[in-house]
């Protein structure tokens, strides 16, 4: 099931499955419009918003529909 939109917001830690690998990241903002990425269109809108993330191992930005993520809970006290 996914999460809805409410349930991730700016900083909280995340993971998803790419290319068969675990990636850990955090989220930085939340894309809400067509916007053009390092190399691909990013086909956001306010009804399928995307989430600009920051990975953790590579420090490189992704930017990710919110279905396939699940929070970590990395980071909290």
């Amino acid at each position: 099931m996914a999460k809805s939109r409410k349930d991730l917001s700016h900083e909280d830690d995340v993971s998803w499955q790419s290319h068969g690998r675990d990636v850990g990241g955090t989220v930085m903002r939340e894309v809400d419009e067509r916007a053009e990425a390092t190399d691909r269109t990013v086909d956001a809108s306010k009804e399928e918003p995307h989430d600009k993330l920051k990975k953790d191992r590579t420090g490189q930005q992704a930017d990710l529909r919110q279905e396939p993520m699940s929070r970590t809970g990395r980071g909290e006290s």
